[in-house]
């Protein structure tokens, strides 16, 4: 792949890290948009897509971009988006007697 290939293909996600994360979680404060656009590495930036796509709350979703580069953690019920749906009730939302 060619380096602008690459560049366009990180724009790309870079756009759609920035759209997933305002269809979960709402307008984002610039500085979290700046931290996206400055990011030049094309796995962190997957690793985020990932992170967005299943942390349960925004601050989860902060405290990963703030990990920076080279980590790969996303296990637990920590990154169980359905936890903060559910509550104390099971996958489907009903409370449990």
């Amino acid at each position: 792949m060619f380096q602008y290939e690459q560049e366009a293909a990180m724009e790309e996600d870079r756009e759609d890290l920035i759209g997933l994360l305002k269809m979960r979680f709402g307008e984002l404060e610039p500085q979290v948009i700046e931290a996206i656009y400055q990011m030049n590495d094309y796995e962190t930036i997957e690793r985020l897509i990932l992170v967005g796509a299943n942390a349960p709350d925004f601050k989860t979703f902060l405290e990963e971009l703030e990990e920076g580069k080279g980590t790969f953690r996303i296990v637990g019920e920590r990154f169980n988006p359905l936890e903060s749906i559910a509550g104390n009730g099971d996958a489907d939302g009903k409370q449990q007697q």
